[in-house]
C-alpha cells in the first residue's frame, strides 16, 4: 500500500436520502442533489486532477464526468489545465459500454481499470467501438485501489474525486484509502428494501470505536453537507 503522501489525496463524495439510499430500483435514475448541490459537486470537480467512478455507475447513470461550468473550465485552462481533470472509471468483470458518454464526449484523458484477466477483452471491446484515446491498465487479480492510486499519481494525479457507486465506496472505505468525506443528504426517503446503500458490507477502519471526524456540516440549497476526516490529511475548514 502505498504511503499516503505518495498517493492522490483521495476525497469521496455522496449523495444520499435520509434512510440512506444513493438509488432506488426504477428504471429512472434517481436524483438525490438539487441545483445548489449540483453546482457544489461542479466546484469540487473542477478543483481535482482526476474523477473516478465504477462502471456501474457509468451503465446506471451514463455520466460525462466533465466539469460543467464555463468560468470554471477557463480558469482551469488558465492555469495550463485541461478544461475538465482526467476521467477513470474501474471494472472487475470489463463491461463497459463504447458507446457511454464517459468514452464519447469531451476530450479529457480517460483511464479503465479493471483485472488482469479482463483487460485483454476491454481493450479490444473499446478499439472497436472506436470510443478515441483510452488507456486500459491491469491492476491485479483481484482489482487493487492500491495500485490504481499509484498508477494515477504516475500521471500526475494529486487530488482524485471518488464519486461513487457504492462497490467503489466501499472498496476504498475498506482499504483505508480515502482521506475525506463529502456525504450530502437528501430531504426525502425512498423506503425500498432492495435499494442499494451508501456503502456495502466490510471491514470499516473507521467503526463505532474509531469514528470519523466531522470538519463540517451545513445547509446547501434543500440538501445538507456533512463533510468527514477519514485521515490526517483532511484540512480544517
Amino acid at each position: 500500500m502505498p504511503s499516503p503522501a505518495a498517493r492522490p489525496y483521495v476525497l469521496l463524495s455522496c449523495a444520499a436520502s435520509l434512510d440512506g439510499c444513493i438509488d432506488d430500483t426504477r428504471a429512472e435514475r434517481l436524483v438525490l442533489s438539487d441545483a445548489a448541490d449540483l453546482d457544489r459537486v461542479d466546484a469540487v470537480r473542477a478543483g481535482c486532477d482526476a474523477i473516478l467512478v465504477g462502471a456501474g455507475t457509468l451503465r446506471r447513470d451514463d455520466p460525462r464526468l466533465l466539469v460543467r461550468s464555463e468560468p470554471r473550465r477557463a480558469e482551469r485552462v488558465a492555469r495550463g489545465l485541461p478544461a475538465s481533470p482526467l476521467r477513470a472509471t474501474l471494472t472487475a468483470s470489463g463491461d463497459v459500454d463504447p458507446a457511454a458518454r464517459f468514452f464519447t464526449t469531451g476530450d479529457t484523458a480517460r483511464v479503465v481499470y479493471t483485472t488482469g484477466a479482463a483487460a485483454p477483452g476491454v481493450r479490444t471491446r473499446l478499439a472497436t467501438g472506436g470510443p478515441g484515446a483510452t488507456d486500459v491498465v491491469a491492476t491485479g487479480d483481484p482489482l487493487d485501489p492500491a495500485r490504481l492510486l499509484a498508477d494515477l499519481a504516475g500521471r500526475g494525479v494529486e487530488r482524485l474525486l471518488v464519486e461513487g457507486g457504492s462497490a467503489v465506496l466501499t472498496l476504498f472505505l475498506t482499504a483505508g484509502l480515502a482521506d475525506e468525506l463529502h456525504l450530502v443528504i437528501a430531504p426525502f426517503f425512498v423506503g425500498d428494501p432492495d435499494a442499494p446503500r451508501i456503502t456495502g458490507p466490510g471491514r470499516f477502519p473507521h467503526d463505532r470505536d474509531h469514528p470519523a471526524q466531522l470538519r463540517e456540516a451545513r445547509p446547501v440549497g434543500g440538501c445538507v453537507l456533512l463533510r468527514y476526516a477519514l485521515s490526517d490529511r483532511c484540512p480544517r475548514p
